[in-house]
């Protein structure tokens, strides 16, 4: 690991001040720590965020649930509001890697890293997730840009999640044996306003299944999804599964999601 200096803000705005091109922001470091030893990412400066009482916590009203960027997933999990208001969300959290990830994992890290195969950004898409910064507000559909890549500016740090709170939901993956990333995973979430089938895994991007969020709209039943094809382009494919392989996954596990709604 190559040298760097090390910062831990008080606030947000000395966060977002002490940030650059070469820097990065330090919370749960699930991701940025590992990468560092290994010699993938180098920094000028590491700005450590943990210890911003603002940007942790879970506040649940009657129509969304709002989590602070630096809450834990193990906060997440074993939240009674969030399993009483969206157990799926939950139940998702509780799935995401080990004992020692949960408890140090943040869920602003998570999606401001983006991996292809990560659990939360799959519930942002589904859920109509707004992801608050320090300058804006963000749709979770126009966050997420591509492999590893959000919306993010320099500078600009996530504060909170807010999710929308649908009829039904459930998140369902097939989760690689020893990291637990979702080879593939299907967040479906039911709303007053239409069914997203959000998808993680399969491609280079976490992304919005339309032709089955389509078909579950009109009818919310495993049967509608019989005849619908999912086509095996841009799919990834790699040791753990063939793109033809995912594109079936993402069928069946669309299904498995419905069914435990």
């Amino acid at each position: 690991m190559k040298t760097f200096n090390y910062h831990s803000a008080k606030d947000v705005k000395e966060a977002s001040k002490l940030a650059s091109s070469n820097s990065a922001f330090l919370a749960g470091g699930m991701t940025t720590i590992p990468s560092m030893k290994l010699g993938l990412a180098t920094y000028k400066d590491i700005i450590d965020i943990k210890g911003i009482k603002k940007l942790s916590g879970i506040k649940v009203s009657g129509k969304t649930v709002r989590i602070g960027a630096t809450t834990k997933h193990v906060e997440v999990a074993n939240s009674k509001e969030i399993k009483k208001a969206i157990p799926s969300l939950s139940a998702l959290a509780e799935g995401i890697g080990d004992p020692q990830v949960r408890n140090r994992g943040t869920i602003g890290g998570s999606i401001a890293n983006n991996d292809p195969a990560a659990d939360y950004p799959s519930a942002c898409i589904a859920l109509n997730a707004m992801i608050h910064t320090n300058n804006r507000k963000i749709d979770a559909e126009k966050f997420f840009r591509g492999m590893f890549e959000t919306s993010l500016k320099s500078g600009e740090v996530i504060e909170a999640i807010e999710f929308e709170v649908p009829e039904k939901s459930s998140y369902q993956k097939y989760p690689n044996p020893a990291s637990r990333y979702a080879i593939v995973g299907v967040y479906v979430a039911k709303h007053k306003t239409g069914v997203n089938v959000a998808v993680t895994g399969a491609k280079s991007c976490v992304y919005n299944e339309k032709n089955l969020s389509q078909v579950l709209t009109k009818s919310f039943s495993t049967s509608a999804l019989d005849n619908v094809k999912i086509s095996s382009s841009g799919m990834n494919s790699d040791i753990h599964a063939s793109a033809e392989y995912r594109a079936n996954m993402v069928k069946v596990f669309a299904k498995k999601a419905v069914e435990a709604c």
